[in-house]
């Protein structure tokens, strides 16, 4: 059974910064993939980043790019965001996703996905 399971949300202050992490279990991690996207109450879903399954190639939304930084560990079946000059605009849950097995489609903003988790609330106060 495929698990997906964020962790890392936080209350945090505008300018201040965190770091979520995504596990995965039940496949085959380094085949897939990863992204991560949001939703904030009342908005739709935003895909804010993506990576292939070697940790290369990696993908921004223009609202996160060059404040958040997506990485992995693939030793440890574990996707990273680090986030960093957060603002309040930030605040959603944030959820991960096993992608694709064939790497960030053009389509990587909207998905699909095969695997996503039950998502970790940010909160960005001002």
């Amino acid at each position: 059974r495929v698990q997906v399971l964020e962790s890392g949300g936080d209350l945090v202050q505008a300018g201040g910064s965190l770091r979520l992490s995504c596990t995965v279990s039940g496949l085959t991690f380094n085949a897939y993939a990863m992204r991560w996207f949001r939703q904030a109450r009342g908005k739709e879903r935003e895909g804010i980043s993506c990576i292939d399954r070697l940790g290369v190639l990696r993908h921004y939304a223009d609202s996160v790019k060059g404040r958040f930084t997506i990485s992995r560990d693939n030793t440890k079946n574990t996707l990273y965001l680090q986030m960093d000059s957060l603002n309040p605009e930030d605040s959603a849950k944030y959820y991960c996703a096993a992608h694709s097995r064939f790497g960030c489609s053009d389509s990587w903003t909207t998905g699909p996905d095969n695997y996503w988790g039950q998502g970790t609330q940010v909160t960005v106060s001002s």
